[in-house]
Formats: structure tokens, C-alpha cells, sequence
């Protein structure tokens, strides 16, 4: 999975881990989240706060991303949002606790996922792709928009 960020900070991974950052790795700062994106936070976030951070991920064809609760963030009342672009994604989400019961459900491009209230800390990742199944982009592959109040 490719990522990069937009927003006041970015998600960076070195020697150091995984962590929000204010400052890009080649320097400078992190580009806007576009105004499009940040319509779709107001519409279905639930909360005044804005976003910090907009993840972008790209996965191509056999790409995945395993179980993980997002936990990095300082304020968990706050929610996350997820917007799929691409091909589908099968997505399962389970409880709070590794190694419980998941459930797994087809995102499809244009699909907004909101994960807040219990939701918000519960273990949650993609298993796979189905290839081919979006027109949206010419050589396949999904585009995941992540947004999420960091502060």
C-alpha cells in the first residue's frame, strides 16, 4: 500500500515508526485537504471539528491491509472517515479486542464508511481487492481517503 497525506499533519513511517508529523519527509508542509473532501467530513462526521489529517492510501490489485485499531490520535470521540475511490474492497471489522468475531462487507467506489462511538477503536482492515470491478481509475487499484481529527 502507497500512502501520502494531506492536512495540517501527515502520517509518516522511519526509523523512529509510525506517527502524525507537521512536516513532510522532503520538508515543507502537507498539501490542503481539497474542499470536495472535506465537504464529505461535514456531512457525515457528526462533529465541528475539522479534519487534521486526510491518509491517502493506494492499493493496487493484491495489496491488503491487516487488522489495526487507530489509536494514534489524541481525542478517540472524535470519529474517522473513509472514503473509497476504485475498485472494491472487502473490508471486515470486529471489536475492540484482537482475535474476536469479524464481519466483512464489499466498499465500493463512492462508499463512506464513519467509525465512531464503539466503532471508533474497533480492530478493522482490507483483505482484499476485486480487481477490475471500477472503471474509476484506468489502471485499477483503489484510492482510500482517511480523515480524522489528530489533536
Amino acid at each position: 500500500v502507497q500512502m501520502t497525506s494531506a492536512g495540517r499533519f501527515g502520517w509518516v513511517s522511519d526509523h523512529r515508526g509510525y506517527r502524525y508529523a507537521k512536516h513532510h519527509p522532503a520538508g515543507g508542509t502537507w498539501p490542503q485537504i481539497p474542499q470536495a473532501v472535506l465537504d464529505v467530513w461535514q456531512a457525515v462526521s457528526g462533529t465541528k471539528r475539522a479534519p487534521e489529517c486526510c491518509l491517502v492510501n493506494f492499493y493496487r490489485d493484491d495489496a491488503r491491509m491487516g487488522l489495526h485499531q487507530d489509536r494514534d490520535e489524541a481525542d478517540f470521540s472524535e470519529p474517522v472517515v473513509s472514503i473509497s475511490l476504485g475498485d472494491d474492497a472487502l473490508f471486515r471489522i470486529g471489536g475492540t479486542e484482537r482475535g474476536g468475531k469479524t464481519v466483512s462487507h464489499w466498499l465500493r467506489s463512492g462508499d463512506v464508511l464513519v467509525l465512531k462511538g464503539p466503532a471508533r477503536l474497533a480492530f478493522h482492515g482490507v483483505d482484499r481487492l476485486r480487481p477490475q470491478s471500477s472503471r474509476l481509475l484506468k489502471a485499477g487499484g483503489r484510492i482510500n481517503l482517511t480523515l480524522r481529527v489528530v489533536t
